[in-house]
């Protein structure tokens, strides 16, 4: 069961029913993540404002494999539950690239570069070196696709903690961290 209570759409605050309304206009539900930061209208504007303008970076195939990185690296059931569900509903990744993903890896040539910085990134908070940034740069993403990388491992390591934090109840098909890919 949670720790933080997680109120429904009716009995989250007013500032921040619109925003819960706008989520489930856009997919099709209000996870509890939502709720859960829904009790902070400005967490919660925080969190979809992120969200939003991110939806808009890189593709949503390398999205996805940088949320499952960072999940796994940071140990968050609720969001490897959820970014699993979404990468192979959504995404259309196979199982075997989630497995990888999740190992801080793709399958894939360009997104194995992105992905592996990006699960640096989160298991050395930042502290990256010179090396790291020059792979990143031969592999063809720019300078701002590498702010763009760090803004997703940012706003995943939020969504993590806050889960952690409130041992949000999950309401995707279960994922653990602590089990094998």
């Amino acid at each position: 069961m949670s720790r933080l209570s997680i109120p429904s759409v009716d009995d989250a605050p007013a500032a921040s029913k619109p925003i819960l309304e706008a989520v489930k206009g856009q997919l099709g539900v209000v996870p509890n993540l939502f709720r859960l930061a829904a009790q902070s209208p400005a967490a919660l504007q925080a969190l979809t404002g992120l969200n939003g303008a991110l939806s808009k970076a890189l593709d949503v195939k390398t999205r996805e494999r940088i949320a499952l990185a960072v999940a796994q690296v940071n140990g968050c059931d609720y969001c490897l539950s959820a970014h699993t569900y979404l990468a192979t509903n959504l995404a259309k990744l196979s199982p075997d690239e989630v497995a990888l993903n999740r190992s801080g890896r793709s399958g894939d040539v360009q997104a194995d570069v992105a992905v592996r910085f990006a699960a640096k990134v989160a298991a050395e908070r930042g502290h990256v070196g010179e090396a790291d940034i020059a792979a990143v740069k031969l592999a063809g993403y720019s300078e701002a696709q590498i702010v763009e990388i760090v803004a997703l491992v940012a706003e995943n390591t939020f969504t993590n903690y806050l889960n952690e934090v409130a041992r949000t109840d999950i309401d995707f098909p279960v994922v653990r961290a602590s089990e094998a890919a």
